[in-house]
């Protein structure tokens, strides 16, 4: 008889601005969905037998995928035997900063954890699932992962020890996400990390600490406005910016619209706007998409709010 779990995982946006690999916020736009199943036999084989999606193509070799990677990890740490298979289904489209390797990591770490019935706390199971970042990114990095996985904003923290800070998002609190139709490249966040600066003033240091400061505490009072004034980066938007066609448009027009801030998602293409209501919303939608049509360049925009993270199903 083989047992199975069945786990879903949230998209997420990571950044919000100066927050680079620190900041997260899980959105409940798209999910993954992930399952495991536990056969008889004990070869230690960890075997990804389905892939359902509607994107590029993601692999099934456990080495590049990021379930497979996550789940390879906490078989061999605990010393499970046993051969597993995994089946993704992905809502979420990949490349697009919306956190995709993420989703398909916490969900697989999620499941992982509750089928072999381990108990670890957050911390831990947290820095298993950024296993799964390997595959897209080249290292593992906490921010789309620990958002995911938790639910809510999350600030990670990396030394003296791994550990994250989740605090639920202002009620009020509203996300459109705008997500330009082009292509991106195969290990898209890896290559947006390669472009990023390797010195940078002081300045731009100080104003980035100072703006995710307010952001921290927006969250922390609950004022969306408060939040929105502190999403402006000094050092990773100017670069990351080049790559996305017609944003500095985009960002104007829906600024002008009604929108209390705009940023890239995570390594982008997609873009974020911060809303106190919904009550612009399709007004900024359309700023967003006029933004991109300036490129001619098609755009798929949404109105979401924060999501409460991981769960079985």
């Amino acid at each position: 008889m083989t047992d199975t779990c069945t786990a879903t995982a949230p998209s997420s946006t990571a950044n919000l601005g100066p927050g680079f690999d620190i900041f997260g916020l899980a959105l409940n736009l798209f999910e993954d969905t992930v399952k495991l199943t536990r056969k008889q036999t004990k070869g230690n084989k960890i075997i990804i037998n389905r892939i359902v999606q509607s994107g590029p193509e993601i692999p099934l070799e456990t080495q590049q995928n990021s379930s497979g990677l996550v789940v390879k990890k906490m078989a061999q740490d605990f010393k499970i035997s046993d051969d597993i298979e995994i089946e993704i289904f992905k809502g979420i489209p990949s490349g697009y900063g919306l956190g995709s390797s993420a989703a398909s990591s916490a969900a697989a770490a999620y499941a992982f954890s509750k089928l072999f019935k381990l108990k670890m706390d957050n911390n831990l199971l947290v820095d298993y699932a950024a296993e799964g970042e390997i595959a897209s990114a080249g290292t593992k990095h906490y921010d789309n992962v620990a958002s995911s996985l938790l639910g809510g904003f999350v600030i990670v923290r990396t030394l003296p020890k791994i550990e994250f800070i989740k605090m639920l998002p202002p009620e009020d609190l509203n996300i459109i996400v705008g997500v330009p139709q082009i292509r991106v490249p195969k290990k898209k966040t890896e290559a947006a990390r390669n472009i990023l600066p390797k010195n940078v003033s002081l300045d731009n240091v100080i104003q980035n600490i100072s703006n995710a400061s307010t952001v921290v505490a927006g969250f922390a009072l609950k004022d969306v406005q408060m939040i929105s004034k502190g999403i402006n980066d000094m050092i990773i938007e100017p670069v990351r910016k080049e790559l996305i066609p017609s944003y500095e448009i985009v960002k104007k027009y829906a600024l002008d619209a009604g929108a209390l801030a705009l940023t890239i998602s995570g390594a982008g293409p997609s873009i974020i706007a911060i809303l106190k209501t919904d009550v612009n919303s399709k007004k900024i939608i359309s700023a967003i998409q006029d933004g991109f049509n300036e490129s001619h360049i098609e755009s798929k925009v949404y109105l979401c709010k924060p999501s409460n993270g991981a769960k079985i199903i």
